[in-house]
């Protein structure tokens, strides 16, 4: 997948990176959102200079808040869900790579 990420504190225009990570896959009761909009949520910007404790891990995919479609779902998730427009919140949350978040559909 195309993602942005930083692996330091610092300016936007200075610790971003954009390339190709991993695809994550849909654990048990999760699903996988393929991204149409990401919001830049306050905490974001604190997180990304420093002033929200150190970094979670060695890459960080910011961005708490967006929007898309589900593409898969893993086990105990119905599959008719495939295809749903979503927005979700909290994806960065604990999470350095924003997966794992809350979904609700529109």
């Amino acid at each position: 997948m195309r993602a942005a990420w930083y692996t330091g504190f610092g300016p936007a225009n200075e610790v971003f990176e954009i390339g190709e990570h991993a695809t994550p896959v849909a654990g048990d009761g999760q699903v996988l959102v393929r991204v149409h909009a990401s919001g830049i949520n306050p905490l974001d910007v604190k997180r990304r200079d420093g002033g929200r404790g150190p970094m979670m891990a060695e890459r960080m995919i910011p961005h708490f808040d967006g929007a898309g479609v589900i593409e898969a779902v893993g086990a105990e998730v119905d599959a008719g869900r495939i295809g749903e427009r979503v927005w979700l919140f909290e994806g960065h949350l604990r999470r350095p790579r924003g997966d794992g978040c809350r979904i609700h559909g529109d």
